[in-house]
């Protein structure tokens, strides 16, 4: 029976980023091909005539593999022969290294996809790399050399037997679990990606534990070529079980400290140590929009008290940003919005934001555009408690094809984390102003109350490719001028599809329902009303046009609403993508959704991804418009249509 044993010991590296490089780090395997040894000069440090300067030797490079495709192209990734070709011509000496040097290199890449009796060779002209003829050959040669390296993998080795051991013994039942949900079990194929996955796994697994300075205390591996097989022992010290001690917040120079570390205290203080809970309080620090980074410092000893220490070493942001959209169409026109912010106001992270927006903007004209202006104040706690609230302020001039309004609007939100998902706000809501049609106003006053849950899985708010979101909210309302109430309610939910496991053919799908209860479809106010069609919403169709019309064939709003929607989303090339959607809508008098006649628009458009969220171009075409429904819409934006 033929063994060989590679303990885990330090290895070189090479210059290559590859799986055979990683298996190197891995299991320190000599790197060799049997009866060769690779040469003590790297490949272009070869001697060369004193006299003269060498001449430079052109070759084609290839790899051949078998039926092994895959084998193949990770060869070629990783052999210098083949990545130095055009951009580091060499000579005849150099090449003949550069070939030698390869084929350890190569050995490396067959035994971490797991062909650990597989061979390597190589022909430069036909000759072998160590014939001495070779040299004089290549000098005299006037058309590209050929250079072909040929593996033979032969059969793939599997994993054989895996001894796991733990100290304290009692979470060696742990470690195996975590080794099994990474899907390293005994008969895999014995490659090195899957053993390092493993690896990290079951030592993550104990730090999910409660025990911070988890470790691999040993590994060995043996490879018995008789049974084809790798056989793996890992022993495992898990360290003290410990809790987070009282943490820091070091770096801030205008912020609160008793601010931040209260922030971070709610996620971690007293707590079982867990690295879900160290990223739970570091996103916290994020999400005050105080600082560009967060840093985390955890302490690499356990006190006496079974407490880890840990800091969060944070750098703030400028105190000030300036910024604005502009956004684009069809029907409509240009919009643009600016704004102003202050991210610390008062030095307890209290952020102000100024904001202006002018949209439907036709033709350059700017007299029948619509106008919003809005003071936003964050807080991000309330009385030292962890309650956000979102106090805001505004005036809109409104002129649509549903109504016009100018009007005062005033609310104040709070907002509590309950999970990490799951958001609630609560918090009342003023209007006040008028409101009408064809050019006839009339006062109104609203004094509502909003409620609503959040639930969000995505790890992206513009280009979501995972996960999915639910909002609902209800919102009562009253009139304080005569005395009608009534209840919006409204739900939408989206969830994003990673078809092809990369994040670049992502589905897409979207619902909306809403329904007004409590009051007939007249008395309920015409912003309160639901409406349906636009880039946000049914693409094709015009802003707020789908539903009942007047006799001037403009929109009446309804009291309930149901919107659909599916969209693929598929990256082609470097920061370029594409999508096609449909769009579906209706909007209806009645109180129950979907009782009114739905409207279809298909379309296609184009995304340019970057940092900040990917640029939006969408064509949408209406398939069954209403009267005065143009027969196209253009969109314009930044993040995805939901």
């Amino acid at each position: 029976m033929t063994r060989r044993a590679y303990p885990a010991a330090p290895y070189r590296t090479t210059a290559h980023r590859s799986a055979a490089a990683l298996f190197v780090v891995l299991c320190a395997a000599p790197a060799f091909v049997e009866g060769e040894e690779a040469p003590a000069t790297t490949p272009d440090e070869a001697a060369a005539p004193a006299s003269t300067e060498p001449p430079n030797v052109d070759y084609t490079a290839e790899v051949r593999a078998g039926d092994e495709s895959g084998l193949a192209a990770t060869a070629q990734a990783v052999a210098q022969t083949v990545t130095l070709r055009e951009r580091a011509p060499t000579d005849a000496f150099g090449l003949i290294g550069r070939v030698r040097a390869d084929l350890p290199r190569l050995q490396e890449a067959l035994r971490a996809e797991g062909y650990w009796g597989g061979q390597v060779g190589a022909t430069i002209d036909g000759l072998s790399p160590e014939d001495p003829a070779l040299p004089a050959r290549l000098q005299a040669a006037r058309a590209p050399v050929p250079v072909v390296i040929t593996l033979t993998p032969g059969p793939r080795y599997s994993v054989g037997r895996v001894t796991i051991t733990a100290e304290p013994a009692a979470y060696t039942d742990v470690v195996r679990e975590a080794a099994q949900a990474a899907g390293f079990m005994e008969g895999d194929p014995a490659r090195a990606e899957a053993v390092l996955a493993a690896e990290t796994a079951m030592r993550d697994a104990l730090r999910n534990a409660g025990h911070p300075l988890a470790a691999v205390a040993g590994r060995e591996i043996t490879v018995d070529h008789d049974r084809r097989a790798m056989d793996i022992a890992w022993r495992f010290a898990p360290g003290p079980r410990a809790r987070f001690a009282t943490p820091d917040v070091r770096g801030q120079d205008r912020t609160d400290t008793g601010l931040l570390r209260r922030t971070v205290a709610r996620q971690v203080e007293g707590r079982d140590y867990s690295p879900a809970a160290v990223e739970r309080a570091r996103r916290a620090l994020v999400s005050l929009g105080v600082f560009d980074s967060v840093r985390v410092e955890a302490g690499t000893e356990v006190g006496p008290d079974g407490t880890l220490p840990i800091a969060f070493v944070v750098s703030e942001r400028p105190l000030r940003a300036v910024g604005g959209t502009v956004a684009y169409e069809t029907n409509f026109g240009l919009a643009v919005s600016v704004f102003w912010e202050h991210r610390n106001l008062f030095g307890g992270a209290e952020r102000l934001r100024l904001e202006a927006e002018a949209s439907r903007i036709s033709d350059g004209s700017f007299g029948n555009a619509t106008y919003r202006t809005f003071a936003t104040l964050t807080l991000p706690e309330l009385f030292e408690r962890d309650y956000q609230m979102v106090a805001r302020v505004g005036a809109v001039k409104e002129n649509l094809e549903a109504y016009d309004r100018d009007a005062f609007i005033a609310s104040a939100i709070a907002q509590r984390r309950l999970t990490e998902r799951l958001t609630a706000q609560a918090g009342p809501t003023f209007e006040t102003g008028r409101i009408g049609r064809y050019g006839v106003l009339e006062d109104y006053t609203l004094l509502g109350f909003v409620t609503g849950l959040r639930y969000d899985t995505t790890t992206s708010l513009l280009n979501p490719t995972s996960g999915y979101r639910i909002n609902v909210n209800a919102t009562p309302y009253y009139s304080l001028l005569d005395g009608t109430s009534y209840v919006r309610l409204q739900a939408t939910g989206s969830t994003y599809l990673d078809v092809t496991g990369d994040q670049r053919g992502v589905l897409a799908l979207r619902t909306s329902v809403g329904s007004a209860l409590g009051a007939s479809f007249d008395q309920i106010t015409l912003d309160k009303r639901f409406y349906a069609g636009g880039g946000g919403s049914v693409r094709g169709y015009t802003y707020q046009s789908i539903g009942p019309r007047d006799a001037g064939n403009r929109p009446l709003g309804g009291a309930s609403l149901l919107e659909l929607s599916a969209e693929w989303r598929q990256v082609i090339s470097g920061p370029w993508g594409a999508v096609a959607f449909v769009d579906a809508g209706t909007v209806s008098e009645d109180q129950t959704p979907g009782t009114g006649t739905l409207r279809v628009g298909v379309g296609a458009g184009l995304r340019y991804l970057t940092a900040i969220g990917p640029i939006r171009v969408d064509i949408g075409v209406p398939l069954n418009p209403q009267q005065g429904d143009p027969a196209y819409g253009l969109y314009v934006g930044i993040g995805q249509a939901f």
